[in-house]
């Protein structure tokens, strides 16, 4: 290690440090062990640039030990990231910074993903790295870069570690690298308290490739793993054994550096066993800047990277077009014309066959379109084979098995959409989306276009009784901010949910499908206001100005208006409604909302086999909800909507009874 060297990672110590202390709060620890190695990666290999933090062929670096914010923030303005000031840094975890306490995607140029609830972004890497390999064989070579991800103890004890680093292990992802920060120590002490399995060996089952560099601060070493890892023609781990807090006198190696900030006589005496000459907090020495800064190498890279997209284009005239197009996140035109649609039919057809159907469509009008199912393809009705399977080595088909791997599906998923030029989407029953919420509640942080289908969506999947029938999910999903969530009435709307769910480019968005039969309501029976793009409509009236609104969403639907034509047939001016999607209704102008939902018609019974958890919102406070509030039955389905009150006959008389009030 040459004295510039050492000044440059001190320089990355000092930063975190003198941060977390300003901030009074903080994980000062990670940064100082794992300097060496962000060094030697930022320096030697990470090809990115500070200049333009979006250039589609950068390595990805993910953070997933994300409470080591610092560490990230003190590369970001060491390398040369405009917006990462020093101002900034002395703002750490302050109102208004992009130095937020966990890093931020979407706040922070240069941040990749959003992490700190551990394991998320080890499993992003590994979508990130699919997604390159996609790009990579559908478009020779034009995309071809390195993940790289730093992780920590924490991150591989969290079961979500364990299910991506399997899939990752499988299809043999071969740019994609972790950095284990092997420092044996966590929030409780040291890590043997409850974590004494062979990590490498575990990754070897996995298919990994695996290495240890024993010492933190042999910078060759550490290179010539990065090297070997690269070459390895797999996934690869790279263990390192660090100390947290290095240089601490009294706080290194022990849980007293994780967490909390050193203390100012312990920073004081951290920099002088350092051997830091600089009293000023946040000093940068120039040599350091000069030494670390990629602007120019960065710029350089990506020139060359442009100048080969233009010969490309000139070889390879479509395909370069689609790759931009792709990239850029933009649909190609036409790509939601002639969707599925299906004829009036009182048997009906349950909506996750038309998901199915709607699917093909979607495949073959968005190549970037990839996804599949968490091992229940067939239920889902998400698997298409003509559109080929990504499997180890084979990556360009846009059918994926997950395996029996909920939470990191949903992790990958969200890491497709962030390296961009890929659409990713994952499958599974509703029940199951317990196992995914952090990804989900990421997905919905960071503005995600994450897709999902959730099918066997109520207590009409029947037999499989209570404990794979949701009951208090829509409102779940419902309750995190920018969800997209969809529920179509019948194969009709299904198509309109699908079209919203792709034009949504600020969210996730979960579309959500029966397993029964629903029957496909003929439409030309009704005069309707508005249609399912606008989250809800006026799908029959009555001939007088309504007097009760009914409303309801999936199954519940056709349910819902034989109801009304009950209460037509009584004289009574009931409007039914289709909700399929909360969110998108609460998006229309407030003339229509108003248009479609009169205030003066406070008579409102909304209808849905789930949780009546929100539902007031709509009802208002003399409205009614026919909901669920405990959990399903085994039995065939018929019975349980009998038994739970899903029948035309309660609709409407719970209906009359508001009216009556």
């Amino acid at each position: 290690m040459t004295d510039l060297d050492r000044l440059c990672i001190n320089t990355i110590r000092t930063l975190s440090i003198d941060a977390v202390q300003q901030a009074e709060s903080g994980h000062p620890g990670a940064p100082m062990g794992l300097a060496p190695a962000a060094y030697v990666l930022w320096t030697r290999h990470l090809n990115h640039n500070p200049g333009n933090p979006e250039w589609p062929d950068r390595d990805r670096f993910v953070l997933s030990n994300g409470h080591a914010s610092m560490l990230l923030y003190s590369l970001l303005h060491l390398t040369g990231y405009e917006s990462m000031t020093l101002e900034e840094i002395k703002n750490f975890r302050q109102w208004g910074s992009l130095t937020a306490g966990h890093p931020e995607y979407h706040l922070t140029p240069g941040v990749e993903t959003t992490t700190g609830p551990l394991g998320q972004g080890v499993a992003n890497s590994v979508g990130m790295a699919l997604a390159e390999a996609k790009l990579r064989q559908e478009y020779d070579g034009q995309i071809d870069h390195f993940t790289y991800a730093f992780c920590s103890d924490g991150d591989l004890m969290e079961g979500i570690s364990h299910e991506a680093a399997s899939l990752a292990g499988h299809l043999g992802l071969d740019r994609l690298v972790w950095l284990y920060d092997d420092n044996e120590i966590t929030i409780d002490g040291k890590t043997d308290i409850s974590f004494t399995e062979d990590v490498e060996e575990r990754f070897e089952a996995y298919g990994w490739h695996t290495l240890r560099v024993s010492d933190e601060n042999d910078l060759d070493a550490i290179d010539e793993a990065i090297v070997e890892a690269k070459q390895a023609g797999r996934p690869s781990i790279i263990s390192l054994e660090t100390t947290i807090g290095f240089g601490s006198p009294n706080k290194a190696d022990s849980s007293a550096a994780h967490g909390a900030p050193l203390g100012p006589e312990e920073v004081a005496e951290t920099k002088k066993a350092l051997e830091w000459p600089y009293d000023e907090p946040f000093f940068v020495p120039d040599d350091v800047r000069e030494a670390m800064d990629a602007t120019d190498h960065g710029a350089e890279l990506e020139s060359s990277w442009r100048a080969s997209m233009d010969e490309y284009r000139d070889q390879s005239p479509d395909k370069h077009a689609e790759l931009t197009r792709r990239l850029e996140g933009d649909l190609p035109q036409g790509w939601d014309e002639d969707l599925p649609e299906w004829d009036p039919s009182e048997e009906g057809l349950a909506t996750r066959r038309a998901n199915g159907a709607v699917i093909q469509k979607m495949y073959e009008r968005l190549p970037e379109l990839t996804g599949g199912s968490a091992d229940l393809a067939g239920s889902n009705k998400t698997l298409h084979e003509r559109f080929g399977l990504v499997e180890p080595g084979e990556f360009s088909g846009q059918n994926m098995h997950f395996g029996v791997r909920e939470h990191a599906m949903a992790g990958i998923v969200n890491g497709m959409n962030l390296h961009g030029g890929v659409r990713g989407f994952g499958a599974t029953f509703l029940i199951f989306s317990d196992y995914m919420r952090p990804s989900l509640r990421l997905a919905s942080l960071m503005e995600q276009p994450s897709l999902m289908v959730f099918t066997h969506d109520s207590i009409g999947l029947g037999e499989d009784g209570p404990t794979h029938q949701p009951i208090e999910h829509l409102a779940s999903l419902r309750a995190i901010p920018n969800m997209t969530v969809l529920r179509p009435g019948d194969a009709n709307e299904v198509p309109a949910c699908w079209k919203l769910a792709v034009e949504n480019q600020s969210g996730p968005s979960v579309m959500v499908y029966t397993r029964q039969n629903v029957e496909i309501i003929d439409r030309n029976r009704y005069e309707s206001i508005g249609g399912p793009e606008r989250g809800a409509y006026v799908l029959a009236d009555a001939d007088d100005e309504p007097e009760l609104i009914v409303m309801a969403t999936g199954s519940e639907v056709p349910i819902a208006l034989e109801a009304c034509e009950k209460l037509w047939n009584d004289g009574i001016a009931a409007r039914m409604v289709s909700m399929p999607s909360w969110e998108v209704f609460d998006d229309q102008d407030e003339s229509y909302r108003r248009r479609v939902l009169p205030a003066e018609v406070t008579a409102r019974l909304a209808v849905e086999a789930a949780s009546p958890q929100g539902w007031h919102r709509w009802v208002g406070t003399e409205g009614d909800v026919l909901g669920i509030d405990r959990f399903g039955a085994s039995a065939p389905w018929q019975d349980n909507y009998e038994e739970y009150g899903f029948t035309p006959e309660n609709v409407a008389q719970k209906a009359r009874a508001l009216l009556d009030d």
